[in-house]
């Protein structure tokens, strides 16, 4: 896509009602601090200030981008490969997608008693209004979570 296109595609979209923030960022650990980082500014420049009911839903939407980032990071890093982080906001709902490259990796929806990970999950499940996983071809995951405004 070129800029012109790109360009258009963003104007049309904000015209809607509909603009995101799109990253992609190494598959580390400090890759993911980084568009996490990115991402909260973002927020932070298209919702109210916190102690505004929006402003808890920046700080929301950035626990939850923090969360997603870093499960990409440890379950579904592939080497030389990146993950994509992003957040779209519309009129209904704040939502944060991270793609990574491991499609077999699924998460589960619960941790197992014995398990040493998947708690995060438990916080997605609490903070988001709803998430899950999709397959992104051509043999990744995008996993979601989505608040309602």
């Amino acid at each position: 896509m070129n800029q012109e296109s790109m360009s258009a595609t963003r104007d049309a979209l904000a015209q809607a009602g509909h603009v995101s923030f799109s990253s992609l960022f190494p598959a580390t650990r400090h890759g993911a601090h980084t568009v996490r980082h990115d991402a909260e500014k973002w927020l932070a420049d298209h919702l109210p200030p916190e102690g505004h009911e929006s402003g808890d839903l920046a700080a929301t939407a950035s626990l939850l981008a923090a969360e997603l980032t870093a499960n990409a990071v440890l379950h579904g890093r592939v080497r030389g490969r990146a993950a994509r982080l992003v957040v779209t906001l519309d009129a209904t709902a704040v939502r944060v997608e991270v793609t990574d490259a491991r499609g077999e990796r699924l998460p589960a929806k619960s941790p197992s008693e014995d398990g040493e990970s998947g708690r995060g999950l438990l916080l997605v499940e609490a903070l988001a209004d709803d998430w899950g996983v999709r397959p992104h071809p051509p043999g990744g995951k995008t996993v979601w979570a989505a608040l309602r405004r």
